[in-house]
């Protein structure tokens, strides 16, 4: 059933958010769309190894407040979905537990007479995001969170597109990882946003627990596993939901470029409604870890393989510059051997994969080249098995779906097909 969400603001603290200090900014919550989900279900993630990212612990003395080198803290009250709360600076609501967990504390008081959008302020509570400090694109991104409880209360762990101070929101593109609205103690909603699809027409589903369960009894881990053109939302591990361009009606999809991370708890709003008296205070998000992890580790050297089996191939063994990258049966010769570094490249007998002439048409060959810095190098490897050039914004490509040997390959939009798809040795 669609609940009404109007947008609300991303809030600009004048101490963070730099990159953002003078954009005010519409945000919207879209609704669940169950009915367009696909049944849960219970998949494992990959077995392959994950380079993480991005983590924070949440390990430091009682009390303390957030890395400062991790987290900004936004400040503020929200009109635009006229939530109650007004988030505070420092550790006054978001602090330290000294037990390995971060606490965001929503709170019935207002010390500091704070002002919000109608009136005294009622509730104090905590916005955090990574901003101007941490960004990804693709890969996997979770939380371990044991959520509150109440009419009311709103907890989220979402992301918003790096480019929000260019382009404005819902352009920028949004990806709700997990909320909950204090109503509905046992389901939580994943969802995503953009231009056409924002606020009440937002395009996701919602996840329920057993039995009536309810979240705020235990830790839960909530997740996405992002690749370019698809996402997978999963609460311990079932995946309740995967979202193609094919599920915008020929809208854009936004999502394959850098995100930032938010974790934030809200007071009352146009969706979960304002606390009542059954609601108390204080209430708390507590939050095990954040981890962003891509299949992007280090090997030390192997075999790329693809489809029919073949091996990423170097012709003839020749390192020249401009060489052809093919398939060809794995017979474990150096011209197989590639190694997946940290800095982005992908590299064989001493040079690097390159896209021909920088390139970022469909098409456009790849090749062996001395390596240089440049965009033309740069590859993500995400769980999903693809292996993406992000200037181009497309995907290692055997030509024609072809596995014979001397295929050549090349960059095609990503269309998660079979000639799309390959195990890195680890």
């Amino acid at each position: 059933m669609d609940s009404p969400r109007l947008p609300r603001r991303l809030l600009l603290s004048l101490v963070s958010f730099l990159a953002l200090a003078s954009l005010s900014t519409g945000l919207a919550q879209g609704t669940s769309a169950s009915a367009a989900s696909p049944a849960a279900k219970s998949t494992a993630r990959p077995g392959t190894a994950a380079a993480v990212t991005f983590s924070d612990e949440f390990d430091g003395p009682a009390g303390s407040a957030v890395n400062g080198g991790k987290w900004q803290i936004e400040t503020g009250d929200n009109v635009n979905n006229h939530e109650r709360q007004y988030y505070t600076a420092g550790n006054s609501n978001a602090a330290l537990d000294g037990q390995g967990h971060l606490v965001i504390t929503a709170r019935r008081e207002n010390p500091g007479n704070y002002q919000c959008w109608y009136g005294r302020c009622e509730y104090t509570s905590a916005r955090l995001n990574t901003s101007g400090k941490f960004t990804t694109t693709y890969g996997r991104v979770e939380a371990r969170m044991k959520i509150p409880r109440g009419q009311g209360m709103w907890p989220a762990f979402w992301m918003l597109g790096n480019d929000i101070g260019d382009v404005g929101w819902p352009d920028s593109g949004e990806i709700d990882i997990m909320e909950n609205v204090g109503f509905e103690p046992s389901t939580v909603h994943g969802t995503l946003h953009g231009p056409g699809y924002f606020g009440s027409g937002g395009i996701g589903a919602g996840y329920s627990l057993p039995g009536g369960q309810a979240f705020a009894d235990a830790y839960h881990t909530f997740a996405i596993d992002w690749s370019p053109n698809a996402i997978s939302w999963s609460v311990d591990g079932t995946v309740y939901q995967r979202r193609t361009p094919a599920d915008l009606g020929g809208r854009q999809w936004v999502f394959n470029k850098p995100f930032f991370v938010i974790l934030n708890l809200a007071v009352g709003g146009y969706w979960p409604g304002d606390p009542d008296g059954s609601t108390s205070f204080p209430q708390q998000l507590l939050v095990d870890y954040v981890r962003v992890s891509t299949d992007g580790g280090q090997p030390g050297g192997g075999a790329i393989t693809g489809v029919g089996g073949k091996c990423v191939d170097v012709a003839g063994a020749n390192n020249a510059n401009g060489t052809p990258v093919q398939l060809y049966d794995c017979n474990g010769t150096g011209a197989q051997q590639w190694t997946v570094g940290s800095d982005g490249t992908i590299r064989a007998l001493g040079k690097c994969l390159d896209v021909a002439s920088g390139g970022t048409a469909d098409g456009t060959a790849v090749q062996l080249w001395d390596c240089n810095g440049s965009a033309a190098q740069q590859w993500a490897v995400p769980a999903a098995r693809d292996i993406v050039n992000p200037q181009a914004n497309k995907c290692l490509d055997a030509a024609g779906g072809s596995s014979a040997n001397g295929t050549r390959l090349q960059i095609w939009t990503c269309t998660g097909a079979a000639n799309q798809k390959w195990t890195v040795t680890r």
